[in-house]
């Protein structure tokens, strides 16, 4: 009974001590993951290198949940390329959200020099220090809205 009680707080310390380690390896994990997706961010919405940018930093076997392009980084090279490099084409980035294997990337899309474009939220899952899955939300920019502070 008294070992009991004795290993009871001796457990309870082992835990709040290891504690830390554990939220360490987590901040370790979104900061890794930030500095890729800021870099990949950059080359593929600044720069507008597609190709290069999905070679870099994103698996061969990248699952794709957008319904108009196919699974793998080759399909899409082949989707985004001529979108991207559209004259007029503008992507500015106006927030990176990252958190452990995740990561959000929020922007003002436009794929020619005709129209408002576009609010696209581009939502990323990591592993291994590669993009392995995404998925988008789309929201087109009207004209005229009630909100003062719409979209961004």
């Amino acid at each position: 009974m008294i070992v009991r009680r004795a290993a009871l707080p001796l457990l309870a310390l082992l835990a709040l001590a290891s504690a830390p380690a554990v939220a360490r390896s987590g901040r370790g994990e979104t900061e890794r993951n930030r500095a890729i997706v800021t870099s990949f961010a950059h080359r593929f919405y600044d720069l507008r290198d597609v190709r290069g940018a999905f070679e870099r930093y994103v698996a061969p076997d990248y699952i794709q949940h957008n319904p108009g392009i196919l699974d793998g980084r080759s399909a899409a090279i082949d989707a985004l390329a001529p979108m991207f490099g559209a004259e007029g084409s503008r992507f500015e980035i106006k927030r990176i959200i990252v958190d452990g294997d995740m990561a959000v990337i929020h922007l003002h899309g436009r794929t020619g020099a005709q129209g408002n474009g576009g609010s696209v939220a581009d939502i990323y899952r990591l592993k291994d220090g590669k993009i392995v899955e995404h998925w988008d939300v789309l929201q087109p920019i009207a004209d005229h809205t009630v909100n003062p502070h719409p979209y961004f």
